[in-house]
Formats: structure tokens, C-alpha cells, sequence
């Protein structure tokens, strides 16, 4: 029964190793959305769907190897009273060009309606370049200045694909 449990203990030891997961952090700022519409719904005060876009600049955090610069990101939200539930997509810039694509989903506080803070959670969901095959997922949260501008702060953890390997050329 213990060698049972110290084999079982060590295959699952080397598999964590063996799947490649990658710690990662960082920091972004983001502008005012543009552009920014709301319907309201109207059958309660505060309840209104929202189409928003904001461009951001991430100042800490890396995809493999790569400096991430910046994002775009696309939010279909869903306010009632003092909250908003968040769903949306992101594109990420990394030096060089290529591209990490993520999916989120949160909640943003209101106060006094205007957005004063948010937490959620997000996964790659495909990259380009030395992205391309990108998995992984983690949590974020953020804050608003009085402006609405958000800044957040991200972890979680993802693999990349090796790249595949060239076959020889033909002579």
C-alpha cells in the first residue's frame, strides 16, 4: 500500500514537471472605453446591458520569453444595481509581433455609479507565432481611477508548445 501510494505520489510528480506550466504575473493599464454603449433594459433602476472596447498597456509581465506591450479588449457586460457581470476578450502584444488571445470573466463594483473595482478569472485560448498552441488561466483584478480608467494585475500559469522540429532540406 505504500509503495502504491510512492509510485502514484511520483508519477504525479513527474507529470506536473513534464507538462511545462509556466508561472506568470503582470501589470496593465487601460485607457477610457471607446467607445462605450449602454441600453437599459428597463424594467429595474440600474439595469442596463453594456458594449465596451479599451485599449491597454501591460508595464510588467512576459509570455514566453517576450515582453507583453499591449492589449485590445472587447467587454459585453451586464449591470444591475452595484455590479456588473464582465465577459469579454482580449488580444495581447508581445515584442515581436505575435499575438496571445484570452477569453475573461467577472464582476465589476460600482460606486455611485461609476466602476470602483473588479476580480475574474481568464484562459488562453490561442496565439500566433511562438504563442501559437498557448494554454493556460488564472485570475485577475483591478481598480478604476476616477477618470474609469482600470488598471489590473494578472496570474496564473500557461504552457507553450514546443516548436516543431524543421525537416532537412532537400537536396
Amino acid at each position: 500500500m505504500r509503495r502504491t501510494f510512492l509510485v502514484v505520489t511520483l508519477v504525479l510528480a513527474v507529470a506536473a514537471v513534464a507538462s511545462g506550466q509556466t508561472k506568470f504575473s503582470g501589470k496593465a493599464q487601460c485607457g477610457k472605453s471607446d467607445p462605450m454603449v449602454a441600453v437599459p433594459v428597463g424594467d429595474a433602476p440600474g439595469h442596463a446591458l453594456m458594449l465596451s472596447h479599451a485599449k491597454c498597456t501591460w508595464s510588467e509581465g512576459e509570455l514566453n520569453g517576450m515582453k507583453m506591450e499591449s492589449g485590445d479588449d472587447s467587454i459585453s457586460s451586464e449591470a444591475r444595481g452595484n455590479s456588473a457581470a464582465d465577459r469579454g476578450y482580449s488580444v495581447v502584444s508581445v515584442a515581436g509581433g505575435d499575438k496571445a488571445f484570452v477569453r475573461f470573466e467577472g464582476k465589476t463594483n460600482m460606486k455611485d455609479q461609476k466602476p470602483s473595482d473588479g476580480k475574474g478569472t481568464w484562459s488562453f485560448i490561442g496565439g500566433t507565432g511562438k504563442l501559437k498552441g498557448i494554454k493556460g488561466k488564472g485570475t485577475y483584478e483591478g481598480t478604476f481611477n476616477a477618470e474609469g480608467e482600470p488598471s489590473y494585475t494578472v496570474e496564473g500559469e500557461y504552457t507553450v508548445p514546443a516548436p516543431a522540429a524543421k525537416a532537412p532540406a532537400k537536396k
